[in-house]
């Protein structure tokens, strides 16, 4: 799944230590995220969505991988 994390974390000038601790997981996890190896959970998304104050969907794309 593509994702604009990096961007909107660079757009507020934070760190993935920084989002991390806002969202209450490691800074690895926001790592793997933004790298594409790892999906959040429902939960996490949502909490990504309030925080950057936009949609599931202005974050994350699907990308069809057949």
């Amino acid at each position: 799944m593509k994702n604009r994390l990096k961007v909107l974390r660079a757009e507020r000038d934070w760190t993935q230590q920084a989002l991390a601790e806002r969202l209450g997981v490691s800074r690895q996890t926001i790592n793997a995220i933004e790298k594409g190896k790892y999906d959040p959970a429902l939960p996490t998304a949502f909490r990504l969505a309030l925080l950057f104050d936009c949609r599931i969907e202005d974050i994350f794309q699907y990308e069809d991988e057949s």
